[in-house]
């Protein structure tokens, strides 16, 4: 299993990114709270990795704290929960967030994420609560833009792509972006603020 990768960030797109080690090209998905880390293009990025194996497809996660990737492999133990769903909800909220809100057992506020309606919250809640008090304990050390994304596409156009490939309905993404649009505004920023904004 490849647990760990490390080499040229080669291209990214949210929520994928191409990482070259040693001439060999890694396709990964990342959730939003890796995505705003990441440093330019032709930068070295070190990233903790988990390896989805299906009949139909080998899908490989980044993540840029290991904290994060525990996360993420407690949300798919969860009945329901496959990987797409987990790195939605990881790209909607911070970790430490969403430990509160199962602590607290906020479906009101879980429901908010896409593709989380109420029986999956509640099903969150029960099957989560007092789990994840040390499931995530670089919370703290989580956010912050790194570097805005390569210049290329429309902004908005990326922006929208990122929240549907993260769950989101194109009219919904759309909507969004709407709501947050500025005049300067890069992708990442745009996708930050939409998330932050739904909930």
């Amino acid at each position: 299993m490849i647990g760990h990768l490390k080499g040229t960030l080669s291209a990214k797109q949210p929520p994928e990114i191409l990482l070259d080690v040693q001439g060999v090209g890694y396709e990964l998905l990342v959730p939003m709270t890796t995505y705003y880390q990441l440093p330019a293009t032709g930068e070295p990025v070190s990233l903790w990795t988990h390896l989805s194996v299906r009949e139909d497809a080998h899908t490989l996660f980044g993540f840029a704290q290991e904290g994060e990737r525990r996360l993420f492999r407690t949300l798919i133990k969860v009945n329901g929960i496959g990987p797409k769903l987990a790195l939605s909800i990881l790209s909607a909220i911070e970790p430490d967030d969403f430990a509160r809100y199962i602590e607290q057992e906020s479906v009101n506020q879980l429901v908010k994420i896409p593709g989380v309606g109420k029986k999956m919250a509640e099903r969150l809640v029960l099957e989560l609560k007092g789990k994840l008090t040390h499931a995530d304990g670089t919370a703290a050390e989580l956010g912050g833009l790194a570097a805005a994304m390569a210049e290329g596409g429309d902004p908005v156009d990326d922006a929208e792509s990122a929240l549907i490939a993260l769950g989101y309905k194109p009219v919904q993404a759309a909507k969004m972006i709407k709501q947050v649009r500025q005049p300067g505004l890069g992708s990442d920023d745009l996708i930050r603020l939409a998330l932050k904004s739904a909930l």
